[in-house]
């Protein structure tokens, strides 16, 4: 009798980017401790199906967000939940979501081994830099041997950094960007050297969009609510 062939692992993933309002810094002290604690509990408990990847702390990194929250879960039903439960919060009301990036994770079409770190379940590291990415209309033009050429080149020069972790999920019809890429290490620089690397991979010619780039900092949610109370 034969057996069923076993899904590849996949999982929906999404990043909030926000900013703290005005707001935050006329708030209470009393209202920043309730803040807090709700906060807390909701990270502590994100709801049914919801990982935490992690929450970073993106303060003197990136001029334009504060705080970024990574979740992923099975369904999209769930993260959708979470952010809504974010958003009711004391802190979510005094936050404005500046980025909101979301996408499909699986195995690569190219190389059927490689497939994004939080799927495979390997721990995250310290620091976070997420961007969005988009090829060029007449990459899809290419028949699929050429593109997995270049592909296949693309991820050889990336392996020369194996200590990274690489996040890359499709957003094709669900966000403009057709990719969300994350990019984890505990040593920032190995980031540069690896993105720098990889701008001489030929596939870098049908690049349509690999920008805003945003960068944090993982901490422990106690610790990132710390920074982004200022006091």
């Amino acid at each position: 009798m034969a057996t069923q062939q076993q899904a590849a692992p996949s999982a929906y993933t999404a990043f909030w980017l926000s900013q703290r309002r005005d707001s935050w810094h006329e708030a209470s002290e009393a209202a920043m401790v309730a803040a807090e604690q709700e906060f807390l509990a909701l990270l502590e408990s994100p709801g049914a199906g919801v990982t935490l990847r992690g929450v970073y702390t993106s303060l003197g990194l990136s001029a334009s967000v504060d705080l970024i929250v990574w979740a992923h879960a099975p369904e999209l039903a769930p993260l959708q939940a979470f952010a809504i439960a974010f958003d009711k919060t004391t802190a979510g009301r005094h936050l404005a979501i500046r980025q909101n990036y979301m996408g499909f994770g699986g195995m690569s079409l190219y190389d059927p081994t490689h497939g994004p770190a939080f799927i495979k379940g390997t721990p995250p590291k310290r620091y976070l830099s997420v961007y969005p990415f988009t090829k060029t209309p007449e990459w899809y033009l290419l028949d699929y041997a050429e593109r997995r050429r270049l592909m296949i080149e693309h991820g050889e020069m990336g392996r020369e950094f194996p200590e990274i972790l690489t996040n890359t999920v499709n957003s094709f019809g669900i966000q403009d960007q057709e990719f969300v890429v994350a990019l984890e290490d505990d040593d920032p620089n190995q980031i540069i050297k690896m993105v720098q690397r990889l701008r001489s991979a030929e596939v870098r010619k049908w690049t349509g969009l690999d920008t805003p780039i945003f960068f944090g900092d993982r901490k422990a949610p106690a610790d990132v609510f710390a920074d982004l109370r200022g006091r």
